[in-house]
């Protein structure tokens, strides 16, 4: 009985022990894989998931600080463990359940009409944004609202700013407010490649625009004649009460003509603030996207042409995403169902416009 157990005994012996070797194989290929990984890693931290650091965490305690350190891992063992300790002590863990002791915290959405009331307000003090919210269902104190004006750096209403804000000024003076600026073209002459400055005027509600003048030099003499003709009998200028433009040189005759002359007031924006005067920026862009980058223009009747060309297809067949997608002056043709649809182009298809045929 006992030699045959005895091949048995050496089978099994000699099964293990290649199980062993190769188990011994594969820890010291991820000892030697996490060494390689520390010296790619050098200082850099890894950020592990809760999830991720539980996981290693409930492994690690079953291994033990002996062995961890003899595997060569990457996180060391009084990390592994400190992330189990966190484990344990976040389960019994129970202070989000206590009560909270004093008032409660005022709500996101009043601190919000708070902050707007008072910053579309200058001038309003707690007692009158107290009122202002009463109006829309929302009754909180008066010190609750000087805590919150306080807490996110807003001064009390004496010693706050009572300048208008931008957005405020816009939508006050809509009805009449304009803009002017200049843009520059490169245009081939008989000297070569010369500079035009071109003068565009918009009114910001219809977003209608004014090519006011095109010259080389836009001197005192000239700027200030263009201000006569925009605010002259049936000027472009004839219903505004105020007109944005920047602290250019080349505006100051402007700003000067409409100080002494008209009824119309010169707002100057800040340095460096095209965002201020965004309306005619935009049409800027368009104008140079659309037309004047894709041309080369040759004398300064070409330039004049494109010009043309483009105001009359941005008034009357070019969508406009800030009108709600609508035409400044739409013609009859608009909206018609019936009647084969024909495309208009201007300079020579470089602009298209497409609507039906009545006839």
């Amino acid at each position: 009985m006992n030699f045959l157990m005895q091949p048995c005994h050496l089978l099994i012996l000699a099964l293990a022990n290649w199980l062993k070797r190769e188990q011994q194989q594969v820890i010291e290929y991820l000892q030697t894989e996490n060494r390689v990984l520390r010296e790619k890693l050098g200082t850099k931290r890894i950020l592990l998931s809760d999830d991720q650091r539980r996981r290693l965490a409930v492994k690690g305690k079953v291994l033990g600080r002996k062995l961890l350190r003899e595997l060569g891992a990457i996180f060391t063992p009084d990390t592994i463990l400190r992330w189990h300790r966190e484990l344990i002590a976040r389960k019994w863990d129970y202070s989000s359940e206590k009560k909270r002791i004093g008032r409660p915290r005022v709500r996101t959405e009043i601190v919000e009409l708070i902050l707007r009331f008072a910053k579309e307000n200058p001038t309003w003090g707690a007692d009158r944004i107290q009122g202002a919210l009463a109006n829309v269902g929302v009754h909180i104190t008066d010190t609750t609202i000087r805590n919150v004006l306080k807490a996110n750096g807003i001064e009390p209403a004496p010693d706050r700013p009572a300048s208008m804000s931008w957005q405020t000024f816009l939508k006050a003076h809509w009805e009449s407010i304009f803009a002017v600026d200049f843009t520059t073209v490169e245009v081939w002459t008989k000297t070569g490649l010369t500079t035009f400055y071109v003068m565009v005027v918009i009114e910001l509600k219809s977003r209608r625009v004014e090519i006011a003048g095109i010259i080389t030099n836009p001197n005192k003499q000239w700027v200030t004649q263009v201000a006569r003709n925009l605010t002259g009998s049936d000027g472009f200028l004839e219903n505004a009460t105020h007109l944005i433009c920047d602290r250019d040189t080349c505006f100051q005759p402007l700003r000067a003509f409409l100080k002494e002359q008209t009824e119309v007031e010169p707002v100057a924006l800040p340095p460096k603030s095209p965002n201020m005067n965004a309306y005619l920026e935009r049409f800027m862009r368009s104008l140079k996207s659309e037309c004047l980058e894709k041309m080369i223009f040759f004398g300064q009747y070409s330039l004049e042409r494109a010009l043309k060309e483009y105001v009359s297809h941005y008034h009357t067949e070019r969508n406009h995403q800030g009108l709600d997608n609508q035409l400044i002056q739409p013609g009859v043709e608009v909206g018609s169902v019936t009647g084969s649809i024909e495309c208009r182009e201007r300079l020579g298809g470089l602009l298209k416009y497409y609507y039906r045929d009545a006839a």
